[in-house]
């Protein structure tokens, strides 16, 4: 199973990117999918997750900004990242339910 996000990219706050977690081995239709960053020296926080349902679930520093969405066509979770912020600029992770971390994507916002 593997998950491998792509997206990376430098914006200037205000801008957008959307970022594509593609996984191969599973289905992201049956399982809970999601997004997690970390800064430099921290934890991994949550961004977002679907369920298996299509329930949505954002960190209240993103909620508004941020849409997470699953084509279940191509196997693949999405990230739109809308109004972004600097401190927004983090490594982001793709999560899903019982598998091991994917490679992170960097994330960088200019103000």
């Amino acid at each position: 199973v593997q998950l491998q996000a792509s997206g990376r990219g430098l914006v200037q706050a205000g801008g957008s990117l959307r970022l594509s977690c593609a996984a191969s081995g599973t289905d992201v239709s049956v399982r809970s999918m999601g997004w997690y960053r970390q800064y430099p020296g921290k934890e991994r926080e949550l961004v977002a997750t679907i369920s298996s349902s299509g329930i949505t679930n954002y960190a209240h520093s993103v909620k508004g900004r941020f849409t997470i969405s699953r084509d279940n066509a191509k196997n693949t979770v999405y990230l739109q990242m809308n109004s972004l912020k600097p401190e927004d600029t983090a490594v982001y992770y793709c999560w899903g339910y019982a598998l091991d971390w994917g490679q992170g994507t960097l994330v960088t916002v200019s103000s």
